[in-house]
């Protein structure tokens, strides 16, 4: 019996490839299937099933082109939905064959109301593992308010309660010696409290994760609601993507790796009216882009920060990227549903550059500079882009909270004429803040480099007492 856990850390997401006997399954893999094609031929097995844990909302699954490339039969727990596929609709306990195991459906509402967990049972009959999407996570369980964005007819309370209900029923009662394995980690949104370990054995969690303690309904209610952020505003979408059936991933790659030259590029910017992406580092960024470009760096969270600034997924995507990483990044926009890519700067920003082209920039200075900026000037304006509840447990005093999470209330308290330093955490989000102000006429801003990291190592600023941000909850 071969269990394997593909794991990706942008997405704090992990698909899962089981295998007996010649026959394979995949377990809410990501829309990139060619990796599952490939293993499942080096290893001489067929995949036979697609099993969807639920309708995702933070990712876009490869249910629909696995299942076409390969013949495989997708399966979902009970729902009602009409869904654009072919696909089978489980009933709860039902069991499938994979080889000499079998892979049984345990119907388990509450993040969703068509969640379902896998139970595994091997080649010996025993059960060895559970797979249990978002229902259970290390540490935490699924946030129980992101179906009623889909479906009025629910709140979150009956939610909860179902959930709850899930946990307990379902399980609880399975033997503490069963590895749990979830879909996500530390970093998803589709938690709170999640642990940075991607797997552990039930008995273990029913000790430490708070969700499993003794508590009544309304008490474990109370606990799972409290704290909730809002969910990012692409997660409906997705999982209308995922009901509903979408592109081919190779329609999307062919569509947006296309080299456009600085002519080309600038014509289809003006033309289409695309927005600019550029998804270099954010300290390359500053020195030099294309106008009216806004950054979401590559090597950072760039799949939440694409969904959390760009609200439309039919929105056409122009992209800047350094060399060889376009295929990449077409990639991951599309695993969150951006699939309307259009083309990419050949040669990148350089080439642009040498093209003689305007070239826009972002004033970048260093925390010592910042420093003797405020010595001279005490009410110079500090802007701090990181969460309220960041900003709330440790900040410098006097700074603004313009969180990036909500750019377009943050961007309304923002004054125009009057110039202000920028910082996040780390010098990530500020630069995004940065280059979407930039591009709507906000040109007096200026970026704190290392952000409140550097801020607070250097010692030169009066900060707020530190409260621990589980106290703010």
């Amino acid at each position: 019996m071969k269990i394997e856990q593909i794991y990706t850390g942008c997405l704090a997401q992990g698909a899962y490839y089981l295998e007996s006997d010649g026959e394979a399954a995949v377990i809410d893999p990501l829309r990139e299937v060619q990796p599952y094609i490939e293993k499942a031929e080096r290893r001489n097995a067929k995949i036979k099933y697609v099993f969807e844990t639920h309708f995702h909302a933070d990712f876009v699954s490869g249910h629909q082109d696995l299942a076409a490339k390969t013949g495989a039969q997708i399966v979902y727990g009970p729902t009602e939905m009409h869904m654009g596929f072919e696909a089978t609709i489980a009933k709860d306990n039902q069991e499938f064959t994979l080889g000499k195991a079998k892979i049984k459906v345990l119907h388990t509402p509450g993040h969703t109301m068509e969640s379902v967990c896998y139970l595994l049972i091997n080649e010996e009959g025993k059960e060895e593992a559970i797979f249990t999407g978002d229902t259970l996570f290390i540490g935490d369980v699924g946030r129980p308010d992101l179906a009623q964005k889909v479906s009025s007819d629910l709140t979150q309370e009956k939610l909860a309660g179902h959930l709850y209900d899930s946990l307990r029923n379902k399980l609880m009662p399975l033997s503490d010696d069963l590895i749990v394995y979830p879909a996500h980690g530390a970093g998803s949104a589709c938690g709170k409290n999640m642990s940075k370990e991607t797997s552990d054995t039930l008995g273990n969690q029913k000790k430490t994760n708070y969700a499993l303690q003794e508590m009544t309904k309304e008490q474990f209610t109370k606990e799972v609601l409290t704290g909730l952020t809002p969910p990012p505003a692409y997660f409906p979408q997705n999982v209308m993507m995922n009901i509903q059936g979408y592109d081919s991933i190779d329609e999307v790659l062919e569509r947006g790796v296309r080299p456009l030259t600085p002519l080309e590029f600038e014509v289809a910017a003006n033309e289409t009216g695309a927005l600019i992406l550029d998804t270099r580092a954010p300290e390359v960024f500053a020195k030099g882009f294309v106008p009216n470009s806004i950054n979401i760096g590559i090597e950072g969270s760039f799949a939440v920060w694409v969904g959390a600034m760009i609200p439309d997924l039919k929105q056409q995507i122009l992209v800047v990227a350094e060399e060889g990483k376009e295929e990449e990044v077409i990639t991951r926009l599309a695993r969150v549903g951006y699939d309307y890519a259009i083309g990419y700067l050949k040669g990148g920003f350089q080439s642009w550059k040498e093209s003689g082209k305007e070239v826009d920039k972002i004033t970048s200075i260093s925390v010592e500079d910042l420093a003797e900026i405020v010595s001279n000037q005490p009410d110079a304006a500090i802007l701090d882009v990181r969460k309220n509840s960041e900003y709330l447990s440790e900040h410098v005093i006097g700074a603004e909270n313009a969180p990036l999470d909500f750019i377009n209330e943050s961007m309304a308290s923002v004054d125009k004429d009057k110039t202000y330093y920028v910082h996040c955490a780390g010098g990530y989000r500020s630069m995004i803040f940065n280059s979407i102000l930039r591009a709507r006429g906000y040109d007096n801003l200026i970026d704190i480099k290392g952000g409140f990291k550097d801020i607070k190592e250097s010692g030169k600023f009066p900060l707020t007492d530190y409260v621990c941000p589980t106290t703010l909850l």
